[in-house]
Parts: structure tokens; sequence; C-alpha cells
């Protein structure tokens, strides 16, 4: 008997780990399209044409993210503005990434 309720016990547990690794994959994607987002959307901000590839673009855009949120949220403002520091954030990131590049040639 007390063997029937250590496997229930472990089934239950491998349940739940389960069901935490697939909400944080599930929470890893969406950063991933956020970052997507805010990327695609910091380029659109700065004029000319950037030689920075989608993924720099989308790591460029989860940093935004992730810095908008700690700014936003250390001087207290709600989801709009939060938006609009990550977009900003990730715009300067694209600058500097793209002004490290510029003059480079890719082969």
């Amino acid at each position: 008997m007390l063997i029937v309720i250590a496997i229930l016990v472990g089934v239950i547990l491998l349940f739940l780990l389960a069901g935490a690794l697939v909400g944080f994959v599930f929470k890893l994607l969406w950063w991933i399209i956020i970052g997507v987002l805010i990327g695609a959307l910091a380029r659109l901000l700065i004029p000319g044409k950037q030689t920075i590839g989608w993924l720099a673009t989308a790591g460029i855009g989860i940093a935004g993210a992730l810095l908008g949120g700690i700014i936003a949220h250390a001087i207290d403002v709600g989801g709009f503005l939060q938006f609009l520091i990550a977009v900003a954030l990730a715009a300067i990131g694209v600058l500097l990434l793209e002004g490290g590049t510029r003059g480079r040639t890719v082969v």
C-alpha cells in the first residue's frame, strides 16, 4: 500500500513539474513574440535601412521590454507607458547596435 501511495505522489509531482515547464515554455514564446514586435516597432522609428537581422531585432526588443518593464515599475506607470518606454529603449538599442556595425561589409 505504501508503494502505491509513493507512486501516486510521484506521478502527481511529475504532472506539476510538467505543467510548470510547459507554462515556462509558453512564457518564453510570448517574450519572443513581444520582443520581435517591439524590436520591429523600434526599427520602424529609425529612418533609413538597418542591417541587423531579425534575431538581433528580437533580442533588442526583448531587452527593451525587460528594461522598460523594470523602469516602468520603478517609476510606477501603467501598461501603455511601459510599452512606449520599451519601444524607446529598443530604438536606442537598435541605434547603438547599428552604429557598431555601420561601415562594415557583411560577407
